[in-house]
């Protein structure tokens, strides 16, 4: 059998070109390809950030003295689209997916490396085409719902751009999609078995199929939304007959979907960091399988909780509230599963661990209140309030966010061979974590107290929590400086890594820091036991032992 060598690869085509030029290259490497998601991701989360903190300097006071009504409807669009579409939803699924998921099978690459490049290269066109339109034409003012009638009567260029710009992220979701099943399910290494797997294959398996299964909906429903505004058809608009309740219920029927989207790969991703610096196996592998899997199936049932206002017949909003709180059980299955996995662990308190814990408490608070919000006569009475901001933020910002910081102190070795300054990243921790709390927090009782969102303007009673959710906000943006420092330093004069500096057990591990081309020089090590920690060596399975020796032989 042919192997790759660094003298003779298997692909030559992948050596060109070299150093840092190669990752603003058409390259078809998947660990290229993550990093591209991931760097990209990351700069249209500074752009996101810094929209959010343009609507928080205007709600610091009750009167639209810091941009007119208008620009802020433009930029709360454009922040929440920015921050879906090309910060979470690309770097949860495209950066650490496709870094990742090769390893975890056994493979070389992805199933179909040139769409894993086309998938990647949708998304700096349409990222710019969104933030340019505000620029040329004036951006969508109609949220990142893009209901209509508003999105019908508001002006038509920045709304059809925005539309444009979601089909191109939706393609690369889809295709992306497509690759991550196939790989998961054809290209793993002979005598791998699926139920052997990283968890966070599963949740990609999961994630990948909601994502085939809800966004060409999504795609659809744009394009019948296009031909309203552009040629006068009536598909949603009221005045010819349309039904905007279609559209809702097309639109949620992805968009709900997509918080699934957002978190299982983070659930993932959690449950890879964990046992790794808890030193122990991630307790209760097979109830985390089922949990996914159910999460999966009944994330596609419950969209229409976000439509008890919107006309839905008592027998509707009893099915969807149960269906609801159904969805709550495997979610609570994964946190006590992640609790039992730290319980009596060796824990190793260091950035990538705190991250990971940050993200339980804010993610266990998100769902206390979207188990509220699935209550008919709660969700009408706080519908449209800040309640429902501060939810949102908790599942996507305190739950999937969090994991991003965790993950990349926790891979940032692998990627560059060097190891990330831990006072910095303790330091990045509590400043994210209290101006995150200090932000959303509040906003809680903004809401219960009747405080519409998505206005520019409210009643001043309302001026003092606005202004401690906006202090919050300006600690989380600071935040970001020793994260970048952190990221910068380090990946010119920090510390060397090492292969294995977690000493952990998973494929990734088991090769040089950065990996080769082809991920491995010579054949993929057969690991069937990734959360071997604390096991003894006789009783784990021979596949897996020979896996550990073949990294502690450095081969």
């Amino acid at each position: 059998m042919t192997v790759a060598t660094p003298e003779n690869p298997l692909t030559t085509d992948r050596l060109q070109p070299t150093g840092w030029l190669r990752y603003f290259s058409f390259s078809v490497d998947h660990k290229v390809i993550g990093l591209q998601y991931l760097v990209c991701g990351f700069l249209f989360y500074l752009i996101g950030g810094a929209l959010a903190g343009a609507i928080r300097t205007e709600l610091a006071s009750p009167v639209a003295d810091f941009m007119s009504r208008d620009v802020y409807n433009q930029v709360l669009t454009l922040h929440g689209t920015v921050m879906i579409f090309l910060w979470i939803v690309p770097v949860v699924n495209g950066a650490f997916g496709n870094y990742l998921i090769p390893f975890y099978v056994g493979a070389r690459d992805m199933a179909f490396p040139r769409l894993n490049a086309v998938a990647f290269w949708l998304i700096p066109p349409a990222g710019l085409m969104l933030i340019t339109s505000y620029f040329l034409t004036g951006a969508a003012q109609s949220g990142w719902t893009a209901y209509p009638p508003l999105s019908i009567t508001t002006p038509a260029t920045g709304q059809v751009i925005w539309i444009l710009s979601v089909l191109l992220l939706g393609g690369s979701s889809i295709f992306g999609g497509i690759n991550f099943i196939a790989t998961i399910l054809k290209l793993r290494r002979p005598g791998l078995k699926l139920m052997q797997l990283p968890m966070y294959c599963w949740a990609m398996l999961g994630t990948s199929i909601l994502v085939v299964l809800s966004t060409p909906v999504l795609a659809g429903t744009l394009v019948l939304l296009s031909f309203d505004i552009v040629a006068h058809t009536g598909f949603f608009n009221p005045t010819m007959g349309g039904n905007v309740v279609v559209y809702q219920h097309l639109f949620w029927f992805y968009s709900h979907p997509a918080v699934y989207i957002m978190v299982l790969p983070a659930f993932g991703l959690v449950s890879e960091i964990l046992p790794v610096h808890a030193r122990k196996p991630l307790f209760g592998y097979v109830t985390m399988v089922y949990s996914i899997m159910a999460i999966v199936g009944l994330g596609l049932i419950v969209w229409a909780h976000h439509m008890f206002t919107s006309g839905t017949p008592p027998w509707m909003r009893l099915f969807f509230t149960i269906a609801t709180a159904f969805i709550a059980v495997p979610t609570g299955i994964k946190f006590f599963n992640w609790l039992a996995t730290l319980w009596g662990g060796r824990i190793s308190l260091n950035s990538a661990v705190l991250f990971s814990c940050g993200f339980i408490v804010n993610f266990v608070l998100g769902g206390i209140t979207g188990v509220a919000l699935a209550q008919v006569p709660f969700d009408i009475h706080v519908h449209d309030t800040y309640f429902v901001v501060a939810h949102f933020h908790y599942i996507v910002f305190g739950g999937s966010v969090f994991v991003i910081f965790a993950s990349i102190y926790h891979w940032y070795p692998k990627f560059t061979g060097r190891m990330l300054n831990e006072s910095l990243g303790r330091l990045h921790l509590a400043l994210t974590f209290i101006g995150f709390n200090l932000c959303f927090g509040p906003q809680h009782w903004l809401g219960l107290n009747g405080m519409p969102r998505r206005v520019a303007e409210y009643d001043p009673q309302f001026t003092l929590i606005n202004q401690m959710s906006s202090v919050g906000a300006l600690l989380m943006a600071i935040s970001t400086l020793p994260f970048l420092w952190n990221v910068i330093q380090s990946a010119l004069t920090g510390p060397i890594a090492g292969d294995n500096p977690w000493n952990a057990l998973t494929p990734e591990w088991l090769t040089s820091s950065p990996p080769p081309v082809e991920n491995w020089i010579g054949e993929a090590p057969l690991v069937t036991e990734p959360y071997g920690y604390g096991v003894p060596a006789d009783q784990l399975d021979l596949a897996a032992t020979s896996g550990r020796d073949l990294w502690s032989s450095g081969k």
